[in-house]
């Protein structure tokens, strides 16, 4: 599975082929994907897939242009002709004085085997298709439903079962030499059940682990279930503003628009609510958001970007202040500031303190809506407003009162994160962003 010393020596290769044909300056990344899966539908295997992927990925550096290039096809005589190509066409564009690798100094120099952060699990070449089978069917519920049948009907299960592996290395004309191993383990189940008046009512439950000793893979369909079920026989309420209290499983939606507003591509396209925000106190002195991403173990762990550029651990909204962009080389060239890293990886929301889990969330905030999922809607990144449906619950005295569904929950960003009331600790290991449960106050929702 893993990249070959003949696979190493080819992109060596390239890079060298490409700087003894015209290319000042060059960056190759090989990478290599394997993939197997197994879909349930309705206690049945129902799919069973299999994919090999190997690319390589040459940017050019030549005469003050830039281009960058991809080809599946690894073979040496048809990459040099590939390249030669590649060259001629970067000769052709425009001058771009931005574009430069990083400096030396930046670059990571100890990712060497690609399993530094721990996230390669050997067991992998163990696991056979007759275990995959297995294991999926093992996680079904449908043979049970007629003893789970009591107050619905169990109209569909459907699961998949994967495992991956992704082999990387990234090598540059100044000496990079970067390589990231991991693999990676998926299970997930989503169930609709019939309601006695006829409706049908859907949910699912997931999980992922870059070790397969640490899937939850045994509950994840009767978590499904009930999560399907509780939704039976909402209740229409008025719209105006509640206090708010959204769940871990989907609160990242909340992160994610704030640190793309950070990003420098955003940032230098004057399309961020975050323009000019580098330093400011936007946020409650309660709300801490770090990029953790040499976590050892952990999902979403890397030890450099694309660029090969080394990650560091670093504040990103430190007790409500913005403390950094994430700007790469070109971006940073081309804003006039000092480049940073190109994204987060490994982000975590630190909990406040005030509440061990959801449970004690709702207590904590007594009455409101208790968001459980995001059902569409959009974001506008210039302004920071948005509109997402919602489904989820009613609840009072802290205990929940009734399903809603069909609702809009709306406002902006910066004003979302300045009526933060306290979180959960209780953020969901198998997500790359690392978000607790949160509670708002003031919320708009509308019917």
């Amino acid at each position: 599975m893993e990249i070959s010393k003949t696979e190493i020596g080819l992109a060596r290769h390239c890079l060298d082929y490409a700087l003894s044909n015209g290319a000042q300056k060059a960056r190759v990344t090989l990478s290599k994907t394997l993939m197997n899966l197994i879909g349930i539908l309705n206690g049945e295997v129902d799919k069973v897939s299999q994919s090999l992927d190997r690319s390589i990925q040459i940017q050019i550096f030549a005469d003050g242009r830039f281009g960058s290039f991809s080809s599946n096809r690894l073979e040496k005589e048809g990459l040099e002709s590939f390249i030669l190509k590649a060259v001629s066409t970067v000769k052709m564009l425009e001058e771009d004085s931005f574009r430069d690798l990083p400096a030396v100094e930046r670059l990571e120099k100890n990712a060497m085997n690609g399993n530094e952060l721990g996230l390669l699990d050997t067991s992998l070449k163990e696991i056979t298709p007759e275990r995959r089978r297995d294991l999926s069917l093992a996680s079904s519920l449908w043979s049970r439903k007629n003893a789970l049948e009591k107050g619905f009907k169990l109209i569909s299960e459907e699961g998949e079962y994967s495992d991956n592996f992704f082999d990387s290395l990234t090598l540059d004309s100044q000496g990079l030499y970067a390589r990231h191993c991991e693999t990676s383990f998926e299970i997930g189940f989503e169930i609709t059940v019939e309601a006695p008046d006829g409706r049908h009512f859907s949910s699912y439950w997931w999980d992922a682990a870059p070790h397969f000793k640490d899937l939850q893979w045994e509950k994840c369909s009767e978590k499904a279930l009930e999560r399907a079920v509780a939704q039976i026989d909402p209740k229409e309420i008025e719209g105006g503003k509640y206090n708010v209290v959204v769940e871990s499983e989907c609160a990242g939606k909340l992160v994610t628009p704030l640190l793309s507003a950070l990003g420098g591509y955003s940032l230098q396209q004057h399309n961020s609510f975050l323009e000019d925000s580098l330093g400011k106190q936007l946020f409650p002195e309660k709300l801490n958001i770090i990029d953790f991403p040499r976590t050892y173990g952990e999902n979403g762990s890397r030890l450099f970007d694309s660029e090969g550029v080394a990650t560091r651990e670093m504040p990103i909204i430190q007790n409500g202040k913005v403390c950094t962009y994430f700007l790469n080389s070109y971006m940073a060239a081309k804003m006039g500031m000092p480049p940073t890293i190109e994204d987060a990886t490994h982000v975590k929301l630190l909990p406040t303190g005030d509440c061990k889990d959801l449970s004690e969330l709702i207590q904590k905030v007594r009455d409101g809506i208790l968001i459980c999922g995001f059902n569409g809607g959009n974001s506008n990144p210039a302004t920071g407003n948005f509109s997402y449906g919602i489904e989820g619950f009613l609840f009072k005295d802290g205990k929940i009162v009734c399903p809603v569904r069909e609702m809009l929950v709306t406002g902006s960003f910066l004003e979302l994160w300045g009526n933060l009331i306290a979180t959960a600790d209780d953020a969901r290991p198998c997500l790359l962003k690392l978000v607790p449960s949160l509670a708002f106050k003031d919320i708009d929702i509308s019917a």
